[in-house]
């Protein structure tokens, strides 16, 4: 099993910063993509910017610019730089990561989700 517990929400004034972060824990064979996701009150759970393990980013169109993605492989750790925050941005951040598992020499792999982080902005 694996395990991402998420910590660094909080409550920011609108211009503010936060910075998220995303450990994972547990028995596996590799950690591959890992992301951060958000989930506003009413709506769906929306992509906010993924990395792979080579550290190659991607971000959602409404957080390009504001937003940074990274991770650290050997502690298993994945971060969100979050400037210039707005408060459209408030919403519960979820870390994702994408996890190849062995079992009986079979190779499979998983998703698992963190347990959610509250980020609110004010205006």
């Amino acid at each position: 099993q694996v395990q991402l517990v998420e910590s660094g929400g909080g409550l920011v004034q609108a211009g503010g910063s936060l910075r998220l972060s995303c450990a994972a824990s547990g028995t596996y064979f590799s950690i591959n993509a890992m992301g951060w996701y958000r989930q506003a009150p009413g709506k769906q759970r929306d992509l906010v910017a993924t990395i792979t393990s080579g550290g190659t980013a991607n971000y959602a169109d409404p957080v390009k610019g504001r937003f940074t993605i990274s991770r650290d492989n050997a502690k298993n750790m994945v971060f969100l730089q979050m400037n210039s925050l707005k408060a459209e941005d408030t919403a519960v951040y979820y870390c994702h990561a994408d996890v190849t598992i062995a079992s009986m020499d079979i190779l499979r792999t998983y998703d698992y989700w963190g347990q959610g982080a509250q980020v609110t902005v004010s205006s």
